[in-house]
């Protein structure tokens, strides 16, 4: 089966590329009819008849039932076949991986989050990422050959058409997908966390018509996935939405990238952790220090005070929300979103991060573009990157822009 899918994708004969178009077509829609595939596809009815007749021979696509209609025939419904393939994602964090199993249709059928990782930029760890996922491979009651793609999800520059991440794991002229895809022995894909996290939230969540779309990420760094038209926008080489290293700032802070006074200085986990201690050791008072020494606190510490409504991590987050709507209202400005979703780590402070950045998006925004746009959080929260990372995963084996 995975073979002949695999010698089937990468022909580029006509029939070939209408049955990719077919699969596309079910990946957003679910189920479809003849009829409106063809009107989607530009194709005549007699043909994609012959093309789904043949996925149906050959396992691609299963009858979905009819659809219901007020009168006269009910056309047959079809969808993709759930087992005819599996894609993995795997979302690489700076100290832990989260991976995921998806079936042929897109339903998630397995995640194993929050599993413990020290990345470091060594072959070395590339293997051991490695064998993590095959681990978690071998842990799931599927056929390894039906496994067509892996998908990993990374934060900073990804070029997911060369496979190459020149942030992390650049070991020179061969890229990291390959790689990886020799260690596993199964294809790998890349492409950058933002971009995952907003396409998850795209095919996995209602967005009530939205197809542009603007995803904050607001991790330790800070990074943004645009969607436009429907359709993530990944720039020249990938590179778009590194928002994160823009210049915001005269604060002399240097920034992990080397230069000075990064936004992500300021609207970051990182910028969060680092103002939290400052505070604590210039004698400020957080419920924290009842159970921790300052050295000892994390940030998840530091989420959980906000929880218990610690006033000096909720006073921090708000200045933080306070100075990301100001330029969210430029990005409003500027793309004229349907919609705005803030996702990330920080997205764990709810209401506190989300208040201070609509009202400052109201403040400084031009009204009739404040109110074309909606501000949500992430509704994947921490689970959007690895399960977007599964749906590029199935979106890439079929060249699915």
């Amino acid at each position: 089966m995975k073979q002949r899918l695999l010698d089937e994708i990468q022909s580029s004969s006509k029939n070939t590329m209408m049955k990719r178009g077919i699969i596309s077509h079910l990946i957003y829609s679910e189920n479809s009819t003849i009829t409106d595939m063809s009107k989607e596809l530009n194709l005549s009815i007699p043909t994609v008849t012959k093309l789904v007749d043949e996925m149906l021979a050959e396992g691609f696509v299963d009858e979905c039932g009819k659809l219901e209609t007020s009168g006269g025939r009910h056309p047959i419904l079809y969808g993709l076949n759930a087992d005819s393939g599996y894609f993995i994602g795997a979302d690489l964090k700076q100290s832990g991986i989260n991976l995921g199993l998806m079936n042929f249709k897109g339903d998630i059928l397995k995640l194993q989050m929050g599993i413990p990782f020290k990345r470091e930029d060594t072959l070395d760890s590339v293997k051991e990422f490695c064998n993590y996922i095959q681990t978690f491979i071998e842990q799931t009651s599927i056929d390894r050959e039906k496994i067509l793609n892996i998908g990993v999800a990374l934060c900073g520059r990804v070029n997911p058409d060369l496979g190459y991440s020149p942030t992390f794991y650049n070991f020179g002229e061969r890229p990291l997908a390959d790689i990886m895809s020799d260690q596993l022995e199964i294809n790998v894909s890349l492409d950058n966390d933002s971009r995952a996290m907003l396409y998850g939230e795209y095919m996995k969540t209602d967005m009530k018509g939205a197809r542009n779309i603007l995803f904050l990420n607001v991790s330790w760094g800070l990074g943004m996935g645009i969607m436009i038209d429907g359709k993530l926008y990944k720039g020249k080489s990938g590179f778009s939405g590194e928002i994160g290293h823009n210049y915001g700032y005269d604060n002399q802070i240097i920034c992990h990238c080397g230069k000075k006074g990064c936004l992500e200085t300021e609207i970051s986990c990182s910028a969060l952790y680092r103002k939290f201690v400052e505070r604590l050791k210039a004698g400020e008072m957080s419920a924290i220090l009842s159970q921790k020494e300052i050295e000892e606190i994390t940030l998840d510490d530091i989420f959980y005070a906000i929880e218990k409504e610690d006033l000096l991590a909720i006073e921090l987050v708000e200045e933080i929300g306070r100075k990301l709507g100001l330029h969210i209202g430029g990005f409003i400005n500027l793309f004229n979103p349907d919609l705005v979703i803030i996702g990330g780590d920080m997205s764990r402070a709810g209401d506190f991060l989300l208040q201070p950045i609509i009202t400052t998006v109201r403040k400084h925004t031009l009204s009739l573009m404040s109110r074309d746009s909606e501000i949500i959080l992430s509704k994947l929260k921490t689970q959007a990157s690895v399960i977007g990372a599964c749906m590029l995963s199935r979106s890439k084996f079929f060249a699915i822009d």
